[in-house]
């Protein structure tokens, strides 16, 4: 065998390697059930991180509002993995809090209580490209730190804080909707974006990210309005418009 014929030999065993480790599109993302409920979850590994995007308005700086438009926005060759609604959001889209893609910063942190899910404190951030690939940090916290983070996206309440479920969650409540998060592993390497398949409660919900994925933190995005677009298992939820919207793009 010539030195030609084994390198090209080694490269393709390489390739067939670094292949194994890289998630197909069609994997991103599948259906759990916890508790008799199924769930949507779609897993970004740490090395992923940098195929993350977050989106709010397109060129013509108008809110794109839904995955179609999202999209549009792919350059050639891109293909989008999966995504879904990323935070809430006012009446002309603009969103609620903290909103941070690449230099485009959308809105400000928001430290006040309130009415609503968002100022159910603790509320928190979800943080890409800090020190470690995935946080979410609760927003009094993630003021005093400033990471620096390439995303990043408010909104509220916390789901699981620091292992335990929000304070504030009843476990009796009535009130039930689709719902959408994000949570981050122990050791922050691994993100898990999840809608469930029918209406739950916030304690029910909390405690999948919890008990099913063993998630050290989690943020809750929204819930009467909360979608999915996810090709790998024929899912392309479709409503109304939205504001900032997350997503995974890569290569088919």
């Amino acid at each position: 065998m010539g030195l030609a014929d084994l390198k090209r030999r080694l490269g393709l065993a390489v390739g067939a390697l670094v292949a194994l480790t890289l998630p197909a599109l069609a994997d991103l993302c599948e259906t759990r059930r916890f508790e008799g409920t199924d769930y949507a979850v779609c897993t970004v590994d740490g090395t992923q991180q940098d195929k993350l995007r977050l989106w709010l308005d397109g060129p013509d700086g108008r809110p794109l509002g839904d995955f179609s438009a999202v999209r549009g926005t792919l350059g050639a060759g891109e293909v989008l993995g999966f995504a879904m609604n990323a935070g809430m959001f006012h009446a002309d889209y603009a969103p609620v809090g903290l909103y941070r893609s690449g230099e485009v910063q959308g809105g400000a942190l928001v430290l006040s209580g309130g009415g609503g899910n968002f100022g159910m404190r603790p509320n928190g951030v979800f943080c890409v490209g800090a020190k470690a690939p995935f946080q979410v940090i609760e927003s009094r916290r993630f003021a005093k730190r400033q990471p620096q983070c390439r995303l990043a996206t408010q909104s509220g309440p916390m789901l699981v804080i620091d292992g335990a479920l929000h304070p504030r969650f009843d476990p009796g409540s009535t009130s039930r909707y689709i719902r959408n998060g994000v949570g981050v592993s122990r050791d922050m390497d691994m993100a898990w974006f999840v809608i469930s398949d029918r209406a739950v409660t916030f304690h029910e919900f909390a405690r999948f990210f919890r008990d099913a994925l063993g998630a050290r933190n989690a943020l809750y995005l929204d819930g009467s309005i909360s979608r999915l677009y996810a090709p790998g298992i024929n899912r392309a939820d479709w409503g109304r418009s939205m504001g900032p919207i997350i997503g995974y793009v890569g290569k088919p």
